[in-house]
């Protein structure tokens, strides 16, 4: 006889085929979300690489906002626009408040950039946040598939104890079809596991890389307002 996977889910009880539609739900939903991410991450990447070159080549500030909106997937662009949005406000409330003709105080461009690193920070935590949801789901597939799958073998193996007990016999005949049914359950939970485990781990390392270059943009963004800011005291 062929051994048949098939056969094997179909001619499962209740509980098995059960057990199997949970993991078939767990699969379905982890490689929608692999898929997704994938396309993310590459939109990102490419978005991210064009908008720094253009940003470089800018002439100042408010030329680089302008070129925010044609990278909805860059997650330095919103980094910069959070940044630069703060700014306005904050030479909005000064040109109210002050008159045109009084110097900036060296504490004044101290708040000023306390204000700005927050609102960049927020930004960085914010677009992170988005290019990491759904991935705690995969840690949570790797995690609990398995077990689930163990679950469906063992309450397999004892069914097939139970036949045992009511025909009396304990023939390999009898015993094989019922815990190769059970083992099936182990098979599936795993397979099911490891692609999550091993995409989880390779997004959450190019999640590490998009953090630490966004944490140098925002770092060469602050030097860059500093030194601008500075120059006025000069």
């Amino acid at each position: 006889m062929q051994l048949s996977i098939t056969d094997m889910i179909l001619n499962a009880g209740l509980m098995g085929q059960l057990v199997m539609l949970i993991l078939l739900i767990f699969s379905l939903v982890s490689w929608s979300i692999v898929i997704m991410k994938a396309r993310l991450f590459r939109k990102s990447s490419r978005q991210s690489g064009e908008f720094l070159e253009q940003f470089w080549s800018s002439n100042n500030l408010s030329e680089a906002n302008g070129l925010v909106d044609d990278y909805p997937y860059s997650p330095e662009a919103a980094v910069f626009s959070a940044g630069f949005s703060e700014l306005q406000k904050i030479n909005r409330i000064r040109t109210r408040k002050e008159p045109s003709n009084v110097r900036e105080t060296l504490d004044m461009q101290l708040a000023t950039m306390e204000n700005l690193q927050r609102a960049i920070g927020k930004a960085e935590t914010q677009q992170i946040t988005r290019l990491g949801s759904s991935l705690p789901f995969l840690a949570t597939t790797g995690n609990a598939a398995p077990f689930i799958g163990l679950f469906g073998t063992v309450w397999g193996i004892m069914s097939s104890f139970h036949d045992i007990g009511v025909r009396g016999s304990a023939s390999l005949a009898i015993v094989a079809p019922g815990i190769s049914e059970a083992l099936v359950a182990t098979a599936a939970g795993l397979a099911v596991a490891i692609p999550a485990v091993v995409f989880y781990n390779h997004y959450s390392n190019k999640l590490e890389g998009i953090d630490s270059s966004i944490q140098n943009f925002s770092t060469d963004l602050l030097n860059l307002v500093e030194r601008d800011l500075l120059g006025r005291l000069s």
